[in-house]
């Protein structure tokens, strides 16, 4: 399968490289939203977002020929947008360097200490109870949209950080190594961040289940 992507990314950049406007147009179609989501996060409007993610095509159509590949395109692709974002931030004096937001909140219990077993317990450091198994419940299973919307507000609330990093690891399947080196951060920081983020949203999900079984 590794093989394959390699293959097919092969070919995607010898289409780019040789011009052809059907690779560059599926190349948008596939990352402009993400790009966007990125860029919002830099910039102080949408307008001025949109005009990054213009920018970072136009990076990407005078570069392409010079991409050696050490990367996967869409971590190159990321790269030029996250550049054009940062300066475009400081002009516009609303600069967020990503990494920088890495330490938010850290040392903030990722659950409430009382949902564990404490030294005096049979096995301190583990659940006291066990999290609801949610899809078990047939009423919950009948909720699936609502669900969603949930999560979706519940996602929004997130720090800048935790959201971009649950997003892309999440909701657009990126690995870990790509998150790490299109958003420069280390793959402790990565994990922490992914760990955290996915902890709130569940945390969203119990408080919204819990009262939807007690209704």
């Amino acid at each position: 399968m590794e093989q394959e992507l390699a293959s097919s990314e092969d070919e995607l950049v010898i289409r780019l490289k040789a011009g052809d406007e059907l690779a560059f147009r599926s190349l948008i179609e596939e990352y402009n939203a993400p790009l966007r989501r990125v860029a919002r996060r830099y910039v102080a409007t949408d307008a001025a977002a949109d005009e990054v993610v213009q920018d970072t095509w136009v990076g990407v159509l005078r570069g392409i020929d010079r991409f050696e590949q050490r990367s996967s395109l869409k971590t190159w692709i990321y790269r030029i947008l996250l550049n054009i974002a940062r300066t475009r931030g400081v002009r516009d004096k609303r600069s967020i360097p990503f990494a920088s937001l890495a330490a938010d909140d850290k040392d903030g219990p990722t659950f409430e200490p009382e949902r564990f077993q404490h030294a005096n317990d049979p096995h301190p450091g583990h659940w006291a109870a066990f999290p609801t198994r949610w899809h078990d419940q047939p009423e919950i299973r009948a909720v699936g949209h609502e669900t969603i919307a949930v999560v979706r507000a519940a996602l929004e609330m997130l720090p800048p950080n935790q959201q971009e990093v649950v997003r892309l690891r999440d909701i657009e399947g990126w690995t870990s190594a790509e998150v790490c080196n299109a958003l420069e951060l280390t793959e402790t920081n990565q994990r922490v961040l992914l760990h955290r983020g996915r902890a709130k949203l569940r945390a969203a999900l119990e408080t919204y289940f819990s009262e939807a079984m007690s209704a």
